[in-house]
């Protein structure tokens, strides 16, 4: 009996995404027995920390790296540290702001979202800013710590981030990217930073990476990721209650191992195979129409499938989702946010036997 069954709690099978509330995404072999040989020693864990993020940067290309306690956690200290830069931050300095005069952060105003509550935890002050080049350097002012930029499909309406990059290094304004989901592709891992110029990038660990969920990743200068170093635990201060155990850095450096050799084109033409599948299988059901979407709900390159219910149709939306957790088997999927009658299957977090489940059990619920 798993620990799941022993507590009464049905395991899902996750054609939506990989979301925190339903597990983040399955660490393979490799980062769990990584994760074993490490909780067996005790260590001195800021050298630990230190020298998987010096392999960790090495892997990705990066100058520095850090394993922070998840992406949020990432924004936290990247945003404390930069607000202090180029002085050392003071981990006791947050949220009181002692001392501290680069106060404000600017986020282009189509990109506020949950998360811009990672950023206030610091005591700084959101400046929202148009979605328009001259709306950012309007923004700009004495006061301003950083540009914190949320990749993927919350960027779609801002200008393009080159553009937004030229003007922050026009105006020595550090441009922080939440790329918590953006792999694949794997190369983001450098893009933002090695190529774009971005002063640090924060990555979760338990999605695309398929690391341990409670873990992520801070690419960037070393400025940067000394003060994340220096803001986290076991020093006391803000970064206090974002713990990173030992068990999560070797998860999480034997995850980017895992990643970066991988074959990606071969995993995303799997993505494909399945979305086609599922397409042609649901494709017969009388009033129900499907297509490929891309790209994913985060801005991936791989399709989803889209599931639309026509007009009339039996049950409605919620009906079916409904339907798909409580049978013998718990599915998981979307509900597009601006189509109240589609559904949407991501196949990035399913083995082919879960995908063949997915389809099967969606063309019975929508038959019956």
């Amino acid at each position: 009996m798993s620990i799941y069954e022993d507590l009464g709690i049905k395991p899902i099978i996750n054609a939506s995404a990989t979301l925190t509330r339903l597990g983040g995404s399955r660490m393979p072999r490799e980062v769990l027995e990584a994760m074993h040989a490490a909780a067996g020693s005790f260590i001195d864990l800021p050298l630990f920390q230190t020298r998987v993020g010096d392999r960790i940067a090495e892997l990705t290309r990066n100058d520095a790296a850090f394993v922070s306690s998840g992406a949020a956690a990432g924004i936290v200290l990247s945003v404390a540290t930069l607000m202090a830069a180029p002085n050392e931050p003071d981990p006791m300095a947050y949220p009181m702001l002692k001392g501290i005069t680069r106060n404000e952060v600017i986020v282009f105003t189509s990109q506020r979202n949950g998360y811009d509550f990672a950023i206030l935890q610091t005591g700084a002050s959101i400046v929202a800013c148009d979605d328009t080049l001259e709306s950012f350097e309007s923004a700009i002012t004495g006061r301003t710590a950083c540009l914190v930029w949320f990749a993927g499909a919350l960027a779609v309406k801002s200008p393009p981030i080159e553009d937004v990059i030229a003007i922050a290094r026009k105006h020595h304004v550090p441009v922080l990217v939440d790329a918590a989901a953006q792999i694949p592709p794997v190369s983001s891992l450098w893009h933002y930073t090695k190529v774009l110029g971005c002063d640090g990038v924060v990555f979760s660990g338990g999605k695309g990476i398929r690391g341990p969920q409670a873990a992520g990743l801070v690419l960037g200068t070393r400025e940067l990721i000394a003060g994340c170093r220096r803001l986290s635990p076991p020093t006391q201060g803000i970064g206090r209650p974002m713990k990173v155990g030992k068990e999560e850095l070797a998860g999480m450096l034997a995850a980017v191992q895992y990643t970066l050799d991988r074959d990606e084109d071969a995993i995303l033409q799997g993505y494909e195979a399945i979305v086609q599948n599922w397409i042609e299988d649901l494709a017969a059901i009388p009033g129900v129409t499907t297509e490929r979407g891309f790209p994913s709900e985060a801005g991936q390159p791989h399709a989803r499938a889209i599931v639309h219910l026509d007009a009339g149709f039996g049950k409605t939306r919620d009906q079916v989702i409904d339907e798909l957790k409580n049978g013998d088997v718990w599915i998981e999927v979307s509900a597009l946010a601006d189509e109240p009658n589609a559904i949407a299957l991501n196949p990035q977090t399913l083995t082919s036997d879960e995908a063949a489940v997915v389809a099967a059990r969606l063309r019975q619920v929508l038959t019956s």
